[in-house]
């Protein structure tokens, strides 16, 4: 299989895109074009310094995301990548900070399951299953739940929620005012 060699950054969209809020669509035929958009996913995730990116995070509806944990972890779990991914078993809960490269600068801590099984397909359409704990569960599901159209504010109390929205909204409203 030949993969792209020429990547591409691409955008984070940011919240409160609208993109960000919509379901995504099953990927059905994994072709050159979806290597490539794989790729500048990766790209644009290390890039960015993130662990996982979601494509409607970068304005593609379809259920495709990527994973790495090396630039926080030492334990050597290889890059992920989810097509079509279903959390079909969850262990635990546990409460731990968490951030979104949709929305940059903002952590807070968000109640998930301490473990989880996904199954979906890999880069090349062969189904995989991935057990996850600790950073991993956390990254599949935040990863999942953009694919199912949620942001994990959207996991916080309705009270948090209107909270962090106003703030938000006062900070962007800053930033163009400062430019």
């Amino acid at each position: 299989m030949f993969y792209n060699i020429l990547m591409a950054l691409l955008e984070i969209k940011r919240y409160p895109d609208k993109i960000l809020e919509q379901k995504t669509t099953e990927l059905t035929d994994i072709d050159a074009q979806t290597q490539n958009i794989i790729d500048d996913m990766i790209e644009t995730m290390h890039g960015a310094y993130g662990i996982g990116l979601a494509a409607n995070q970068v304005g593609i509806s379809q259920k495709l995301c990527v994973i790495d944990l090396s630039l926080r972890e030492t334990n050597k779990i290889p890059l992920i990548v989810l097509i079509n991914p279903v959390v079909v078993q969850k262990d635990g809960m546990v409460d731990a900070e968490e951030g979104c490269l949709s929305i940059p600068g903002y952590m807070t801590s968000i109640k998930r399951a301490e473990k989880v099984l996904v199954k979906g397909l890999n880069r090349e359409g062969k189904p995989i299953e991935i057990e996850g704990e600790g950073l991993l569960a956390r990254a599949l599901q935040h990863e999942i739940d953009h694919l199912e159209g949620l942001l994990f504010i959207d996991r916080m109390s309705p009270i948090r929620r209107e909270f962090f929205k106003r703030r938000y909204k006062k900070s962007l409203k800053e930033n163009e005012d400062n430019k």
